[in-house]
């Protein structure tokens, strides 16, 4: 289960440093229907900035209205305007609705494979 502290932190740093990335924010009103968290880092392959999509979400009362591609495409609209080639993304292996979702949208799987070490301070 996300950790809402760390999870407020983090959207805080990246707010308050835009040189790390972006939120796109779908609101209606008021109201947040979705956002999705843009971070840069650099490519050497690539041989420039790229983006890690982190977090794409739509709450779950306003899914199935075409949000989420709205999302989508916002994203890519940003990474071309600012000439970013290349956007990666992680999802988990078992949630077959966002992998169709991402092939949709032209995502297609990478021979890499991502590994994760967890450091302690």
């Amino acid at each position: 289960m996300p950790d809402h502290e760390r999870q407020v932190r983090a959207l805080k740093q990246i707010i308050g440093q835009p040189e790390l990335g972006c939120i796109l924010v779908l609101r209606e009103m008021d109201e947040i229907l979705g956002m999705v968290n843009l971070l840069f880092t650099i490519s050497t392959a690539e041989g420039g900035r790229v983006i890690l999509l982190e977090d794409l979400i739509v709450r779950r009362e306003h899914r199935g209205r075409g949000l989420g591609t709205m999302l989508m495409e916002a994203c890519i609209a940003f990474a071309k305007e600012n000439g970013i080639s290349r956007i990666t993304l992680l999802t988990d292996g078992d949630n077959a609705e966002a992998i169709r979702f991402y092939h949709k949208h032209g995502f297609q799987a990478s021979p890499m494979r991502p590994l994760r070490l967890r450091v302690e301070s």
